[in-house]
């Protein structure tokens, strides 16, 4: 079946297939936005970037951050599992490892990678597990924690259950409680609106993640859409904010930096070559990522990672929400 009224997605065609709010379509849809982004050459005294960042007071080598995965438990061929793996590929590229849900004593293994780790707590029913997991994450040398709100919702209507663990709300004196008691620098995972920006703020999160954890909320806009307005509502406070969801090369990256992002997580782009070569595969994709983000900043005069402006980046007025 397909539809032929007008979609805010051009097709060769001219026919848009009915979508049905699937992950499949959202992710379709963030690549298609994201591809429909082009930027103009600002050549004249354009210089080589320098790539660092400073996240949570520390100074990375690269705004290309790893992924929270979870329970990859593939063997990559080398006696070491993928967790480890990819946290160890962040301590050689100098930049900082995410985790997601992983038990206290797979998390302390992790570490003993030497990468800068920030540990992310699914929204559980039971809030003594959030603040165990998160006592646990301090005790092992975490860079910070934070919470996946994006995993509230199953797809039955009712509450999410995850590895048959029920979710939960998250309410806003829930959050300010877990930031208080967590000592740690807190990140608001699962950010897609202004709104949440604004409460995880008012909260006191270190950071915001701007994600729909690879399509989990049916219909979910493109995380980068939304960034120039998440900029904004945060323009003036501390506010890191960070973004992932279809960023599988420097060229998207750069898009999502020059949109407001601080920094961004790679996923899927780099999960094939995390299972098929483990550490080396995840260095050598990360690698060619840095040299595409340094390629476009020479290109639009962007000599360091702070200094991104927005005007470069042109969006068809087709794909403006």
């Amino acid at each position: 079946m397909t539809n032929t009224m007008n979609s805010p997605w051009p097709d060769p065609a001219g026919v848009i297939p009915v979508t049905d709010g699937s992950a499949e379509d959202a992710n379709v849809t963030a690549r298609r936005y994201l591809d429909s982004l082009h930027v103009e050459m600002r050549l004249i005294d354009s210089v080589k970037p320098d790539l660092s960042v400073t996240i949570f007071q520390k100074t990375y080598q690269t705004p290309i951050m790893m992924p929270a995965f979870s329970h990859l438990n593939k063997n990559p061929g080398n006696g070491r599992l993928p967790m480890s793996e990819y946290a160890a590929a962040a301590a050689d590229l100098h930049t900082l490892n995410w985790v997601g849900m992983e038990s206290d004593e797979t998390f302390q293994e992790i570490m003993k990678e030497g990468a800068d780790t920030v540990r992310i707590i699914k929204p559980f029913a039971d809030h003594d597990r959030i603040r165990s997991e998160m006592k646990a994450a301090k005790e092992a040398g975490a860079a910070a924690v934070g919470i996946d709100i994006d995993h509230i919702a199953g797809k039955d209507g009712e509450y999410d259950v995850v590895d048959s663990i029920p979710m939960g709300p998250v309410l806003y004196e829930d959050l300010c409680s877990y930031i208080r008691e967590a000592d740690l620098p807190f990140v608001v995972k699962g950010v897609l609106s202004v709104s949440d920006a604004l409460k995880a703020r008012d909260a006191g999160a270190a950071a915001v993640f701007v994600s729909h954890h690879h399509g989990r909320v049916p219909f979910g806009i493109p995380p980068v859409s939304i960034l120039p307005e998440i900029r904004k509502a945060l323009d003036g406070s501390d506010v890191a904010i960070f973004c992932d969801c279809s960023i599988s090369s420097g060229y998207d990256a750069y898009k999502a930096l020059a949109l407001g992002a601080d920094a961004v997580s790679v996923g899927r782009g780099i999960l094939m070559p995390l299972l098929k070569e483990g550490r080396e595969g995840v260095i050598r994709q990360v690698t060619k990522m840095n040299r595409q983000l340094s390629e476009l900043c020479m290109y639009t005069g962007v000599p360091d990672m702070k200094s991104f402006d927005p005007s470069v980046i042109h969006i068809p007025a087709a794909y403006q929400f």
